[in-house]
């Protein structure tokens, strides 16, 4: 039975090899943040069966349009935001300040501590395990998940507000 894990783990090895091609890529701490995900979302479906409560037979187009945006400002206020910087500290290192209250940092580590890393740096990679929160949220907790949701919509269009507020006076100054 040695052997047999022996001979896998020398294949997944040389895999690993030949895909990354002389490059440093994590790809076990790779597996096993999948691996966290897949477990996590197979651990809420169970909750969601074992509640019995009768699912939708889809999502509303309201509660569609509320997690997009929610998600894009969570992501992005994770993965981004200076104020949650120590969150991503002990998998990144400070580079420099990045857009308006937005730091760039990079990756540190190697494998699990790496693939975290660029998790939680990337607010793409990020929006996927939060809308999945957010879509086990509205069948576990519709309110208080529809609550949450709604103020993060909320600040996403602030910040928009925001912006093309900063965008007018600029361009009026640049005018006068």
């Amino acid at each position: 039975m040695i052997e047999g894990v022996e001979h896998i783990r020398d294949r997944l090895r040389d895999e690993g090899r030949a895909y990354s091609h002389g490059e440093a890529r994590p790809l076990a701490g790779y597996a096993r943040v999948m691996a966290v995900y897949g477990a996590g979302a197979a651990a809420l479906g169970a909750i969601v069966a074992a509640t019995r409560r009768p699912l939708p037979d889809r999502p509303s187009t309201g509660d569609l349009a509320l997690s997009a945006v929610a998600t894009a400002k969570l992501a992005r206020l994770l993965s981004r935001d200076a104020v949650t910087s120590p969150l991503r500290a002990p998998f990144t290192r400070y580079d420099s300040p990045g857009g308006p209250a937005e730091v760039n940092e990079e990756v540190r580590g190697h494998g699990a501590q790496h693939a975290m890393g660029e998790l939680l740096t990337c607010p793409f990679c990020l929006s996927q395990w939060i809308a999945t929160g957010f879509a086990f949220g509205f069948l576990l907790a519709p309110k208080v998940t529809r609550q949450v949701a709604a103020t993060f919509a909320v600040l996403e269009a602030a910040d928009f507000l925001q912006f093309g507020r900063a965008i007018a006076e600029h361009a009026a100054e640049s005018e006068g």
